[in-house]
């Protein structure tokens, strides 16, 4: 049986998808753009877009009783692979033990003009 979650401090969906959800003890949370729920606006800088993405991924985490311990993969798309090393210091503010598998990517464009997106796979 599957869980819609939907987290009120995260952006909601911009397109027929769930904020994440939850089937058989594992979240899959949706790819989160930087964008702060309480003003739509998206963040200015790579620091500050990464910490506004992982923020939201927070918000759905602990909606769903999880918490970034919990995170056993995720992908992080960049709109260039130049930004990696910022993007990565502020990861590593959020997982900072038992780090995470991962994947990072460059991607041509991310949608309304984010520099990143992050999503995650959490397993209680």
């Amino acid at each position: 049986m599957k869980k819609i979650i939907a987290a009120a401090q995260a952006p909601q969906a911009v397109g027929p998808y769930s904020q994440a959800v939850e089937a058989g003890g594992t979240l899959y949370a949706s790819g989160q753009l930087p964008i702060d729920a309480s003003t739509g606006k998206m963040a200015e800088g790579i620091e500050a877009q990464t910490r506004q993405s992982l923020n939201n991924l927070g918000y759905i985490l602990r909606e769903a009783g999880y918490d970034f311990s919990n995170v056993v993969k995720t992908t992080v798309l960049l709109n260039d692979i130049k930004d990696f090393a910022a993007m990565n210091a502020v990861y590593a503010e959020y997982f900072t033990s038992e780090m995470p598998a991962r994947m990072c990517y460059e991607v041509a464009a991310l949608p309304m003009g984010a520099l990143v997106e992050i999503d995650a796979v959490a397993v209680k």
